[in-house]
């Protein structure tokens, strides 16, 4: 077990004073066997009132109705967290899942629902067709089938730190052979439900062990973080992060689970005014550990 702490902050820093509408956030960490919340805080400026509620997928999300207008609007969450990650995980998977392709059970099907369905256009079948080289070899061991996708990403891909908004089409990421976290867990989450896998999106943070021994730092470490979970029968929701070539949640502590990413945007909002009075946004995470 170790304890981390996580900072996000976001500041927005407009031309002139204007009014904001409600901003909806999803900061909080989800508790779980591996995961137990000790503090959180969430620091708004301008005042606002904040009400909490869980969205359909069970995330915690918190909506804030501003009081004042402001030429700048600056939004902090601090939490502190204990995080238990076997260091070694064998994922214990049913006999009949060991190998692909495997069937879903009638009782697990209904609840899987559209996580099993592909969500973006692939009229030419790229994304199939880069799915199926996983498959040569007939009736690969399934988790060495979704190790070996996770590693071509992580390899054959370069990583970009994009600024825009949104994420890639899964097509468009294998065209331009590069993208950002979320891109990468979006092609993953695409091609294993063209075999109809049961995929998630989850954006949260990663904690590299090795900036405390100053060693450098995996990819996404100094930010937000995305990656994909998919449902493996007797496992459960097993955790594939693309960007970095890691199978299991050891250095990954969840905030969303989505089933598509535009479900999963940290913060979301309005504000009354022109598009260009926007002028800036900084964003700074911190992940460290006690």
């Amino acid at each position: 077990m170790i304890v981390i702490n996580l900072s996000h902050s976001t500041v927005y820093r407009y031309r002139r004073t204007v009014s904001f509408g409600e901003h909806r956030m999803m900061f909080r960490p989800r508790d779980s066997h591996d995961l137990k919340l000790i503090d959180t805080s969430l620091s708004l400026s301008p005042p606002a009132t904040v009400r909490w509620h869980h969205d359909v997928f069970g995330n915690s999300i918190a909506v804030a109705t501003f009081l004042s207008p402001a030429e700048t609007l600056a939004i902090e969450s601090k939490i502190k967290l204990e995080h238990y990650v076997d260091t070694d995980p064998r994922f214990s998977l049913e006999p009949h899942a060991r190998e692909f392709p495997f069937s879903y059970s009638t009782e697990e099907t209904p609840d899987l629902g559209r996580t099993r369905e592909r969500h973006y256009p692939d009229p030419n079948h790229v994304v199939d067709d880069w799915a199926r080289q996983f498959l040569k070899n007939g009736n690969p061991a399934t988790m060495e089938m979704l190790l070996a996708m996770t590693r071509a990403i992580r390899f054959d891909f370069t990583y970009i730190r994009r600024e825009e908004e949104g994420t890639q089409s899964p097509v468009e990421t294998l065209r331009k052979r590069s993208g950002s976290c979320r891109d990468f867990a979006l092609l993953f989450m695409e091609a294993c439900r063209t075999f109809g896998l049961a995929a998630r999106f989850v954006s949260g943070y990663l904690y590299n062990p090795k900036l405390a021994n100053g060693a450098g730092a995996m990819v996404g470490s100094s930010e937000t973080h995305a990656w994909a979970q998919i449902f493996l029968p007797g496992a459960g929701w097993v955790e594939f992060d693309p960007t970095n070539g890691l199978v299991g949640g050891l250095n990954l502590i969840r905030v969303a689970v989505t089933r598509d990413p535009r479900q999963a945007i940290p913060i979301t909002g309005t504000f009354e005014g022109h598009s260009s009075d926007c002028l800036a946004m900084d964003v700074k995470v911190q992940v460290t550990v006690e």
